[in-house]
């Protein structure tokens, strides 16, 4: 038989191109898929105060205009008189608003209600007006942001840019009010100075990433309060609150400090509004107060999803009561956080923003004469009016009116039906009729049937033209898309060939290794047809946005289902003889100890206990669940099962390095010097996690403790991997004619060969080792409490795992183990408490060990909380490659060393990546046939989000196990020399 075609080299070199074109297909994919949004360039002027018709438009150039003379301007072509000369808008970062509104018709609880005392009564007195202001997903700070102050829904991948926000560069009210010669003061979130730079004439700026502060974070904002609202110089002021948020993500919607951190705000509620009922008792006309919030949070205090609770954001005009409205009226009225642009700008003379697809809130017209009412609805209505221009060409609506109109309402409103054009040219032509007739009939009589008719009519168009253009998305570059997809499919291919090349070659390598009598022969086992056809089902059900939803179920299955199908076919060998095993875990004659039944159990108790700990997806995830109960608990028994999880993670991995006890000085000092780093988590845990109150504590003492296990952990762990080849000694022959336990095989057909592969693999098994006690200490550290048991099972099921590989008789193929620890590493995702909703992601485990905020630092621990079990398992392969036996190829008189590093890399690198690839390649044909799906946005979007990332989870893992290989492979080989 012919040896194989592919030499190691050329190997890996079509590997790595296969990655570089499917990262190049998945660029090309979300950059081509994901909307920036429909964007008109420029900014609304004078043209936004006339119809959108090109023979209505003058060519004014306004570019010249000072800033006052340009507010003349603006105030006489709005024909409104400006209600407020000064705003207030006060944010309150993450505050949900049935914490103040209540929901349903319910009030909020009492804690709620008693913390905000001030606030409610504005609501009952008909001071105030609050609206439910529903957010568009993604549900985070910067894209909430820009909603609000442009009126349009920003890209989906703002989600991305979050934490590196650029200047805003759309149009905006906060631009408007700039070129205004508006003077505006910001003190809190630093966002705005990083979306506005250079508008504000006085500010203090606070980081909102580092979410341990929720004190001194609104403190730095408060200190200023007292002074500014002294002053006179100022038109807006901006305060953003953040500890409300940072508490959230710290303790969830039910965390000791959320009663009196409202207090804290309705404090500075109460504050601001006494202050603007002294500045309208002297010369201002007004202040208008609007407190908002960018979005809401989840019970967990998460939010980025689009669940009910985390796009509940808040609106509350103080200013723009009417004191009419009892407090069920106060406090039941919904909106959309992009309508609040749009009733600002008219509410001060400014431009509409250009891309603003919000509509006035009804409530912020009171004030206004029915006259300025349905001017104000008219000037938004000419504005979508020009956005619908833009997306549906040739809209004709400029001829939609009837010049000789006679008052007669009823002989020209109509019906409207037919294509999209014409029912949008039908309605506006409706509104605008009952405009003029109600204008026609109020100069011989007062008809206020008329007036509700025109301004119900302009409603209607604008509620139709908003919700059209939320929907609508922006013209994808098709050929992108599919160069993008052809990319993904080709490297798709490429990882299949280089499977089936792997699987051929090795099986060939075990024919000529096997006698004439015991040649191997190809055939399909029940576990191997079970994983790929529940790859091709979990594939299929990514279509249901249910199953997208609640994907944790389809990995609980596959993992449990398959391990069952192992027992089975294990429990089929039991009466074959046994002998004494290379790793010394020998087999009875009578079979009273069973390793591969005992491994196979192991993991699955172990799976089943990782199940139950967190409810996880999204549609049962209030369900009870371990991780509930022991919150419920109290804060010392998570302590406590911390403590122990700990130690119980440092003692079996002790004990599982004392397997190579041949190597018995390097066994001590590697042992010894992880003990080191296990002992300082212990130390942190006791030391820095305690609080009597009922949640975790965050001090400089803490931050500095956890910088130096990251740093020990970074070190030692990096001393491993570039030490141990070098340290390792060939002592094989006399180890294993002693029956001691080691890593090698007893075959001596080729020595060097030999003494190679036993090389290779000890390194492998001590650095895959440290690989693995590293990481759960590092998680140990990062992730919540209540997942410290969770961390322990991880571990438990890597290493039985590991038995079952290596004491399995006869032995599973070695696609099938690999790609069953891959399948661990996933339901293992899950269980720790992650989802496909962006709400689940732990923000507040991302600044553990940080003292300020680094977009770097903290999206790097970030990553490595949220993949924790997936990048377990994929560096637990370095130890796998240690268990594996390769005495096949050093007998193969073809074979080199280069087919040996190939195979021993081959299967851990290449099936990681080929299972990758096979759904970002489906999911993303997938996502692209459902671009006109309801739910492309708030389900398929983040899910394809985790999927491009999990993509980037494997890149690191398979990169970490081909490099400390080919450096093992390179240093034994120069020793050899």
């Amino acid at each position: 038989m012919s040896p194989p075609s592919l030499t190691c080299s050329r190997f890996a070199a079509i590997a790595v191109a296969a990655v570089l074109l499917q990262s190049l297909g998945l660029s090309l994919f979300i950059f081509g898929f994901f909307p920036t949004k429909p964007a008109l360039s420029g900014v609304s002027g004078p043209e936004s105060f006339r119809a959108p018709w090109p023979d209505s438009v003058d060519n004014d150039s306004v570019a010249a205009l000072p800033p006052e003379k340009l507010k003349r301007l603006y105030q006489e072509l709005s024909e409104i008189s400006p209600p407020f000369d000064r705003l207030i808008l006060m944010v309150i970062d993450g505050l949900p608003a049935e914490f103040v509104l209540g929901r349903d018709g319910k009030p909020p609880r009492d804690a709620f209600v008693e913390a905000m005392p001030y606030t409610r009564s504005l609501l009952a007195n008909g001071f105030a007006v609050g609206y439910h202001a529903k957010a568009a997903p993604p549900t985070v700070t910067m894209p909430r942001l820009k909603a609000m102050v442009s009126g349009a829904i920003g890209g989906f991948l703002d989600v991305a840019f979050n934490f590196n926000t650029q200047a805003l560069q759309d149009d905006n009210i906060i631009g408007q009010f700039f070129r205004t010669g508006r003077r505006m003061v910001m003190h809190g979130d630093d966002t705005w100075l990083k979306l506005f730079p250079g508008s504000f004439i006085r500010h203090d700026g606070v980081g909102s990433f580092f979410v341990k502060d929720t004190v001194q974070v609104d403190q730095n904002v408060s200190r200023h309060l007292d002074e500014e609202l002294r002053r006179d110089d100022w038109d807006l002021l901006i305060l953003h609150y953040l500890g409300l948020d940072h508490v959230g993500h710290l303790g969830g919607r039910n965390s000791f400090l959320m009663g009196p951190k409202l207090k804290e705000m309705d404090e500075v509620i109460e504050m601001v509004h006494r202050s603007s009922l002294w500045d309208k008792k002297n010369h201002q006309t007004g202040t208008l107060l609007v407190i908002v919030s960018d979005h809401g949070m989840t019970e967990s205090g998460n939010h980025g999803g689009s669940s009910f609770e985390e796009t509940d954001s808040l609106a509350v005009f103080v200013g723009l009561g009417d004191h009419t409205l009892d407090y069920a009226s106060a406090t039941s009225n919904s909106a959309n956080q992009i309508d609040i642009a749009a009733t600002l700008a008219l509410l001060f003379n400014v431009p509409i923003p250009k891309n603003n697809i919000g509509v006035v809130i009804p409530h912020a017209l009171n004030f206004m004469t029915d006259a300025e009412k349905l001017r104000a609805l008219e000037l938004n209505s000419w504005q979508l009016l020009r956005l619908l221009q833009a997306q549906l060409f040739g809209l004709p609506c400029e001829h939609v009116l009837v010049e000789d109109f006679t008052g007669d309402r009823k002989s020209v409103v109509s019906e409207c039906s037919g294509n999209i054009e014409q029912v949008f040219c039908c309605l506006y032509r409706n509104a605008a009729i009952l405009r003029r007739s109600w204008k026609f009939k109020r100069i011989s009589m007062s008809n206020i049937e008329d007036y509700n008719s025109a301004a119900a009519a302009y409603y209607v168009f604008l509620r139709t033209a908003s919700q059209w253009l939320a929907r609508r998305m922006t013209d994808k570059p098709v050929s992108l898309l599919v160069v993008g997809i052809s990319a993904m499919l080709l490297s798709c291919l490429i990882f299949l060939g280089l499977v089936f090349h792997m699987n051929k070659a090795l099986y060939l390598s075990k024919d000529r290794h096997l006698s004439s009598s015991k040649k191997y022969a190809f055939s399909w086992h029940l576990d191997e047809i079970f994983l790929v056809g529940a790859t091709l089902i979990h594939v299929i059900s990514m279509g249901s946005s249910s199953m997208v939803e609640e994907e944790q179920y389809i990995w609980h299955f596959v993992s449990s289902t398959f391990y069952l199908l192992l027992i089975r076919k294990t429990a089929q060998t039991i009466p074959a003889d046994r002998t004494q095993s290379s790793l010394g875990l020998s087999m009875s004659q009578n079979g009273k100890i069973n390793y591969p039944i005992i491994s196979i159990f192991s993991v699955l108790v172990s799976g089943r206990i990782l199940r139950a700990w967190h409810q996880g997806g999204i549609n049962w995830a209030n369900l009870p669940d371990i991780s509930k109960w022991l919150k419920l608990a109290g804060h010392e028994y998570v302590k406590q099962l911390w403590l122990l999880a700990c130690l119980l993670v440092i003692i079996l991995s002790i004990y599982v390095l004392s397997f190579l006890w041949t190597r018995r000085k390097m066994v001590l000092v590697v042992g010894f010097s992880f003990f080191i780093p296990g002992l300082m988590v212990l130390k942190y845990i006791m030391s820095h996690k305690d609080d009597t109150s009922g949640s975790f504590t965050y001090s400089y003492g803490s931050t500095l403790s956890a910088q130096k296990i990251l740093g020990v952990l970074g070190a030692l762990t990096v001393v491993a991997v570039v030490a141990v080849p070098w340290l390792i000694r060939i002592w094989t022959s006399k180890a294993c004619s002693n029956g001691h336990i080691c890593l090698s095989t007893s075959v001596s057909h080729d020595i060097l060969k030999l003494s190679l592969l036993m090389e290779m693999r000890d390194s492998f098994y001590v650095i895959g080792w440290a690989y693995i006690l590293c990481w759960c200490l590092l998680q140990l550290l990062l992730q919540q409490p209540t997942n410290s048991l969770p961390v322990l099972l991880l571990l438990v099921q890597i290493y039985a795992s590991m038995l079952h590989s290596f004491s399995a008789v006869p032995a599973h193929k070695h696609w099938i183990e690999v790609a069953a620890l891959y399948q661990l590493g996933m339901a293992g995702h899950f269980a720790l408490g992650n989802s496909n909703s962006l709400a689940t992601i732990d923000v507040a485990g991302a600044f553990i060990g940080t003292s300020d905020f680094s977009m770097l630092s903290s999206g790097v621990l970030m990553f490595m909380i949220t993949y924790a079990s997936p990048l377990l398992f994929l560096l637990s392969m370095a130890m796998w490659i240690s268990v594996k036996d390769f005495s096949c190829l050093i007998t193969s008189r073809n074979a080199n060393c280069g087919d040996l590093l190939k195979m021993m890399l081959g299967f851990p690198c290449v099936i990681p990546l080929c299972l990758n690839s096979v759904m970002l390649t489906a999911y993303t044909i997938i996502l692209l046939l459902m671009r006109n799906h309801l739910f492309v946005w708030s389900v398929f979007s983040p899910k394809y989000l985790y999927v491009a990332a999990a993509t980037i989870c494997v890149y690191v893992g398979v990169f970490v196990i081909a490099a400390s290989g080919t450096y093992i492979y390179l240093v034994v080989i120069y020793r050899k020399r």
